[in-house]
């Protein structure tokens, strides 16, 4: 009995202990991912900045692909983290909305020395058809699905015109992000941040349902005899 309980607590500990090395394997290659892109990612670069030998990164991952597939994973996850789990906490409709596009600018503008693995392996993996662009375009699909239903949300409250396009406006909004990245990141623009937040303001009253007016009380006068 000892001894399979004293083999449980061993097994225990060398699976806990694989995890966090896998764990710190995978922020190593996503920091490198986001420097060099996903095809900047290999064996032997990964086991140089993590000190380990590539046998041992290997049989975290046993492959190239492998690696990469979990890197795109792990980026979704912390993107995850930081621009949609906080903004559901907002209210349906516009609130929600405006925090999830808030959240994403803000994520773009601190990636500017880095890079968006959304977008960066776009370019990589855009006619190459694998697991890897199946992986990427997965989780990018998510993401565009996660804000379409919020733009739905914002026309069932009425704060977005009832024939509002939600396909279109994730369109343009997702085309903002790409101008911010494109001119804070390749531009260095120091201004990029704010137009893209006064571009969707004024994306966002353009389909917003207008405020109901007053009705015009006209002031009676008396008949000129």
């Amino acid at each position: 009995m000892n001894t399979s309980a004293n083999n449980r607590r061993s097994s225990s500990r060398t699976l806990h202990k694989g995890q966090q090395t896998r764990a710190a394997i995978l922020e190593a290659a996503l920091g490198l991912a986001s420097h060099m892109g996903l095809e900047g990612l290999s064996i032997g670069a990964l086991a140089e900045v993590t000190g380990m030998s590539k046998s041992g990164v290997f049989a975290h991952f046993g492959s190239r692909e492998e690696l990469q597939i979990s890197v795109v994973r792990e980026y979704h996850t912390k993107f995850e983290e930081e621009v949609f789990f906080p903004a559901i906490r907002e209210k349906r409709g516009l609130p929600r909305v405006t925090a999830l596009f808030e959240n994403w600018v803000k994520r773009v503008s601190v990636e500017i020395d880095s890079g968006c693995i959304y977008i960066s392996g776009a370019v990589e993996f855009d006619d190459r058809p694998g697991p890897v662009r199946d992986a990427l375009a997965s989780m990018v699909k998510a993401w565009q699905a996660a804000l379409a239903r919020a733009i739905l949300q914002a026309i069932d409250t009425g704060d977005l015109q009832p024939d509002t396009d939600p396909d279109q406006l994730l369109f343009e909004l997702h085309g903002l992000i790409l101008a911010l990245h494109h001119d804070a990141r390749f531009l260095r623009n120091p201004g990029a941040v704010e137009r893209a937040r006064r571009a969707f303001a004024r994306t966002i009253r353009d389909y917003a349902e207008p405020a109901p007016t007053a009705p015009v009380v006209r002031a009676f006068t008396r008949p000129t005899p």
